[in-house]
C-alpha cells in the first residue's frame, strides 16, 4: 500500500480591495437614525469615486476609532445621543488635525452653523441635500474646499464682512477712549472708570459720546457686544 502523499497547508485567504480602491475616496457616518445611516451608507457604496468605510450611531464609538486612522471624509450628524456632532468634531479635529468632517445635520440656524465652523468642520449641509450633490460635497472637501450651500455660504461671507466693518471700526477708537470701552466691557460704572483713568465723569460721558458715534451704536450694550466681537 502506497503512503499517502503529504499535501501542503493551504494559504489563508487573503481578502484583497476591488480594483481601484485606493483611488476612491473613504468616508464613514456617523448619525444615529437608522433609516437615513443605512440610505446613505447604501447611496455612498453605489457612488462613483466614494466608498463607505464605516457608520456610527454614536460619536463616543466612532471617536474610538476614527482617531486612530480618520477616512478621507466624515459625515458628521450634530444631533447625536450622548456626545453632540459639534464636540466630537473639536476632539477629533484636536486628534486627528487632518481629518475631513463635513457635517450634515437638519438644522439651518447660524449659531449651529457657526459653532460646526469653529470646532474644525470643513464645511456644512442640510440633510435633504439632494444625494448627488452631497457627493460633490464629499469630493469638494477631500480636495481641501468648504463645500456649503448657497444660504449657508452667504451667511458666513456676511460674518466676516460684518467681522471687518467691526474691526475697521473698533480701529477708530483713540487710546483713551478703547481704555474707556474695555473698562465698560468689564462692566465698571462711569464713576469707577473716571477713577481709573485718572479723569472726570464727565470726560468718561464725554468718551462714552464718541465711542457711540464711531461704532454706529446707540447704548452701552450694543457698544459691548461690538467691542467683543471684533
Amino acid at each position: 500500500m502506497k503512503p499517502k502523499k503529504e499535501t501542503m497547508p493551504t494559504a489563508p485567504q487573503i481578502e484583497r480591495p476591488p480594483a481601484g480602491a485606493a483611488s476612491l475616496i473613504s468616508v464613514a457616518i456617523v448619525e444615529d437614525d437608522d433609516g437615513i445611516r443605512e440610505s446613505l451608507a447604501d447611496f455612498l457604496g453605489r457612488a462613483k469615486g466614494v466608498r463607505c468605510i464605516a457608520v456610527y450611531a454614536n460619536a463616543e464609538s466612532a471617536l474610538r476609532e476614527l482617531k486612530i486612522q480618520p477616512p478621507d471624509v466624515v459625515l458628521m450628524d450634530i444631533n447625536l445621543p450622548g456626545m453632540s456632532g459639534i464636540e466630537a468634531t473639536r476632539e477629533l479635529k484636536r486628534l486627528k488635525p487632518e481629518a475631513r468632517i463635513l457635517m450634515l445635520t437638519v438644522y439651518e440656524d447660524n449659531k449651529a452653523l457657526f459653532d460646526s465652523l469653529k470646532a474644525g468642520a470643513c464645511g456644512y449641509l442640510l440633510k435633504r441635500t439632494a444625494s448627488e450633490k452631497i457627493v460633490e460635497a464629499i469630493r469638494e472637501a477631500r480636495e481641501g474646499g468648504m463645500p456649503l450651500t448657497p444660504r449657508m455660504a452667504t451667511k458666513v461671507a456676511a460674518y466676516f464682512q460684518s467681522q471687518d466693518k467691526t474691526q475697521n471700526e473698533v480701529a477708530l477708537l483713540s487710546p483713551r477712549e478703547r481704555q474707556a470701552l474695555e473698562l465698560l466691557a468689564e462692566g465698571f460704572l462711569y464713576k469707577e472708570i473716571a477713577e481709573k483713568m485718572g479723569v472726570s465723569y464727565l470726560t468718561v460721558h464725554q468718551f462714552t459720546k464718541h465711542i457711540y458715534e464711531k461704532l454706529h451704536v446707540h447704548s452701552r450694550t450694543e457698544a459691548v457686544v461690538k467691542f467683543l466681537k471684533r
